[in-house]
C-alpha cells in the first residue's frame, strides 16, 4: 500500500487497504498520508479517510493531525478544521507545540482575530508561534501595524527573531512606509548577523525603495555578497518607481554584463521604464524580447505591455495584443479599458466593459474606477447612471474609492445633486472624498458653497492636505473671490500647514490674474520662494488676463515665457494671436499664426458640450457638418432675435 501511494497510484493503494482484515495506526497513517500529499481532489479524498478513522477509534500520530490541519489551511475548511482543533483538545493534544503552531497557522489564513485569540490561549509560544502572528498581521490590510507591534512584543519577551520573522515585518514596514522602524531592523539584522541571509537583504531593498531611500537602497545592493534575479529585480524595481530612469537602464546593462538571466519580473519593470519615457520604438524592443523570451502568453507581461503600448498613445498595437491573448483575467481588461480612456475613446472603453460583462471574469473596484473614468470623460449623465447601478450591484459604490470616482464622475456631468447624495451616503469619508466634493462645488459654480465645506471638513476631524487646498484656490478663482483666495491661502499655510507647491501659486496667479490684478499676479511670481519656477499654466493666465483687460504692453513681455515653456501647445500662440487682434495689431497677430504653422503646432479646436435629449453632443467651433447644427444655429439666431425685440420694447 506504501508503495502504491508514493507512487501515486491512489487507486491501488485504496483496494490493497480495502482487503486488508486488519488495520491499524500504521495502515491508516498510509492511506491518510498518500492522499493528503496529492492534489487537492485527493487531499479532500484523505480528510474523508482521515474522518472514519478517527470515528473507527484510530489514534493518529502527531504528523498526520499537522498534515492534516495543513490541508484544512490550504482547502479553507474552517468547520473541518474546527471540528478537528476539538478533537485534538479532547485527545489531549494541547500541550504539543508543533501541533499548536499549525492550529495557529490554519486560524490565520481565515483572519487575524481568530488566530490571536487563539496565541493567546496558547501555553507555550516558540519562534514560530510568534514568527506565524508576526506574517498574518504583515499580510493584512487593515491592521498591517499589528505587525510591528507583535515584532516589539516577541523582543520583550525575550524571543530572539529568526529570518523569517524578520522577513515578515520589514514587509509590513514596507506597506506602511515606515522607514525609521526598518532602519532599526535593518541595525539589529546587522547586529545578529543576518546580513548573509538573502531573502533579508531583498526585503531591505524593497523597504527602501518603497520609502524612496535611493542611497540605501544602493548600499544595500552593494553589500548583497551572492545576488540572484530577485535581488537585481527588486532594485529595478526601485529604480523606475522613483523615476530614476537613467540608473534603471545603466542597472539593467550591468545585469547582462554579470550574465543574470532576467525573467518576467525583470520584463515588466524594463515595459514600466519605457511607459515613463512615452517612447513608441522602445515599447515595440520591449515586445519583440518579449517574444524571443518566449513570454508572450504571461499574463504579467502582457498586461504591461497592453498598458505600455496606450500609455504611449498606440492603441491599436495594444487592442492588438489584448485581442489576441486567449485567457483574460480582470486586470487584462481593466487595462485595456483604461487604456481607451486614456486615448480619449470612452465608448470604445465601455464596449470592451460591456463585452467583459458577457464573460465569466468579474469586474474588481479598479475596473470599476476605469468605467467611472471613461463616462466621466463622455459626460454623459445617463452613462454614469447605468455605471452607477453597476457599482450598486457589485457591492463597491460603498468602497470610499469607488465612491469617490463616482462623486466626482457625477461633477464633471454637471450633476453637482448627484454629487452630494453620493457624497452623503459614503460611510467613511477621507480626505480625498472631501476634497473631490469641494472641487466639484467649485467646478460647478458654487464657490461660496465649496469654501463652507471646508468648516464641515474640519468638524470630522479631518485637516486639509495639498489636493484639499487646491480644490478650494480654484474655486475661488473660477469664483472671482479674490479676498477669499488670498486669506484662505494664508490660512492653510500657517494654520493648517499644508506646504504649497508650484501648482498652488500657479492658482492663486490665475485667481489674481482673472481678477485684472495683473500687476500683483506678476508681483507674486517674483516673490516664488527657491527652486519654484511658475509653468505655463501660471505665465497663460497672466496672457489670457493681458488679452482680456487689453494690457498689450505687459502681454507681449509675458508671451516669451509662454512659448518657451510650451512650445507645442497652441493655446499660448492662440492667445498671442487674439490679443494682437483684439488690439488692431494686424501684423503680429499673423506673425503668431504663421509662427504655429512654421513649428508644425496643431491647434485643437474649441468645442461646445450641449445635451440634447439627454445625450451629450460636441459642437466644434466652425462645424456646419453635425446634424444639429442647422437647428442649434436657428434656435440661436430665434433667440437672439427674441432679445433684440425686448431691448427695443425696453
Amino acid at each position: 500500500m506504501d508503495f502504491y501511494a508514493k507512487s501515486g497510484d491512489l487507486g491501488s493503494a485504496v483496494v490493497v487497504f480495502n482487503c486488508m482484515d486488519n488495520k491499524d495506526s500504521v495502515s491508516w497513517n498510509v492511506i491518510i498520508h498518500g492522499h493528503l500529499e496529492r492534489a487537492a481532489a485527493s487531499s479532500r479524498r484523505g480528510l474523508c479517510f482521515f474522518t472514519q478513522a478517527w470515528a473507527a477509534g484510530f489514534e493518529p500520530n502527531i504528523s498526520t493531525l499537522v498534515l492534516v490541519i495543513q490541508t484544512c489551511r490550504i482547502l479553507r475548511a474552517l468547520e473541518v478544521g474546527q471540528t478537528i482543533h476539538g478533537s485534538t483538545i479532547r485527545a489531549g493534544y494541547s500541550s504539543i507545540t508543533s501541533l499548536q503552531n499549525s492550529l495557529l497557522n490554519f486560524y490565520a489564513e481565515f483572519r487575524m482575530q481568530l488566530a490571536h485569540n487563539f496565541f493567546d490561549e496558547m501555553p507555550d509560544r516558540d519562534i514560530i508561534s510568534w514568527s506565524v502572528m508576526v506574517a498574518g498581521y504583515a499580510q493584512s490590510e487593515e491592521e498591517t501595524m499589528v505587525a510591528l507591534e507583535f515584532f516589539q512584543r516577541m523582543i520583550d519577551f525575550g524571543i530572539i527573531p529568526d529570518g523569517q520573522s524578520v522577513v515578515s515585518v520589514l514587509k509590513a514596514c514596507s506597506k506602511l512606509r515606515a522607514i525609521k522602524m526598518g532602519e532599526s531592523i535593518h541595525g539589529f539584522v546587522i547586529s545578529r548577523g543576518l546580513g548573509y541571509d538573502l531573502f533579508i537583504q531583498n526585503s531591505l531593498i524593497d523597504l527602501y525603495s518603497k520609502c524612496n531611500d535611493i542611497d540605501s537602497l544602493l548600499r544595500v545592493f552593494r553589500e548583497i555578497p551572492e545576488k540572484n534575479v530577485v535581488s537585481w529585480n527588486s532594485l529595478l524595481s526601485g529604480l523606475v518607481q522613483n523615476e530614476k530612469h537613467s540608473e534603471a537602464l545603466a542597472l539593467f546593462d550591468s545585469m547582462q554584463k554579470a550574465r543574470v538571466e532576467s525573467d518576467e519580473v525583470t520584463l515588466v519593470n524594463l515595459i514600466q521604464l519605457c511607459k515613463s519615457f512615452l517612447d513608441p520604438y522602445q515599447c515595440k524592443l520591449m515586445h519583440s524580447r518579449m517574444l524571443r523570451r518566449g513570454f508572450e502568453l504571461n499574463e504579467l507581461v502582457t498586461n504591461s505591455l497592453i498598458d505600455a503600448y496606450a500609455s504611449c498613445n498606440l492603441i491599436t498595437y495594444a487592442w492588438s495584443q489584448f485581442s489576441n491573448m486567449k485567457a483574460r483575467d480582470a486586470v487584462t481588461w481593466s487595462t485595456m479599458i483604461s487604456g481607451f480612456t486614456h486615448c480619449g475613446m470612452p465608448d470604445k472603453a465601455i464596449a470592451v466593459f460591456q463585452e467583459m460583462s458577457h464573460t465569466t471574469e468579474r469586474p474588481n473596484a479598479i475596473t470599476m474606477l476605469n468605467l467611472l473614468e471613461a463616462c466621466s470623460l463622455t459626460a454623459d449623465l445617463k452613462r454614469s447612471r447605468w455605471a452607477h447601478g453597476i457599482a450598486i450591484r457589485r457591492g463597491l459604490a460603498s468602497d470610499v474609492v469607488v465612491g469617490t470616482a463616482i462623486l466626482d464622475m457625477y461633477s464633471k456631468c454637471g450633476s453637482i445633486g448627484s454629487s452630494r447624495k453620493v457624497f452623503d451616503r459614503i460611510p467613511h469619508k477621507n480626505v480625498v472624498t472631501w476634497s473631490a466634493i469641494i472641487a466639484a462645488y467649485g467646478m460647478n459654480g458654487f464657490p461660496n458653497e465649496a469654501l463652507a465645506l471646508l468648516a464641515e471638513m474640519k468638524m470630522c476631524g479631518l485637516r486639509p492636505n495639498q489636493v484639499t487646498a487646491l480644490s478650494l484656490l480654484s474655486a475661488c478663482s473660477h469664483g472671482g473671490l479674490v479676498e477669499e483666495g488670498l486669506s484662505l491661502f494664508e490660512e492653510l499655510i500657517w494654520v493648517h500647514e499644508v506646504e504649497p507647491g508650484l501648482e498652488h501659486y500657479s492658482c492663486l496667479i490665475d485667481l489674481l490674474a482673472r481678477a485684472g490684478k495683473v500687476d500683483s499676479a506678476m508681483n507674486l511670481i517674483g516673490k516664488l520662494r527657491v527652486g519654484l519656477k511658475p509653468g505655463a499654466s501660471a505665465w497663460g493666465a497672466l496672457l489670457s488676463a493681458c488679452r482680456n483687460y487689453e494690457n498689450y504692453e505687459f502681454g507681449a513681455s509675458v508671451l516669451p515665457q509662454v512659448l518657451e515653456l510650451e512650445p507645442s501647445s497652441s493655446a499660448g500662440y492662440l492667445l498671442a494671436s487674439n490679443m494682437y487682434a483684439s488690439g488692431h495689431s494686424w501684423v503680429d497677430a499673423t506673425k503668431m499664426r504663421m509662427l504655429a504653422k512654421e513649428g508644425g503646432v496643431k491647434v485643437t479646436a474649441g468645442y461646445s458640450l450641449v445635451y440634447v435629449n439627454g445625450k451629450a453632443c460636441r459642437f466644434l467651433a466652425g462645424d456646419e457638418h453635425h446634424s444639429l447644427s442647422h437647428k442649434l444655429q436657428f434656435a440661436v439666431q430665434q433667440l437672439h432675435s427674441c432679445m433684440k425685440m425686448d431691448l427695443t420694447c425696453g
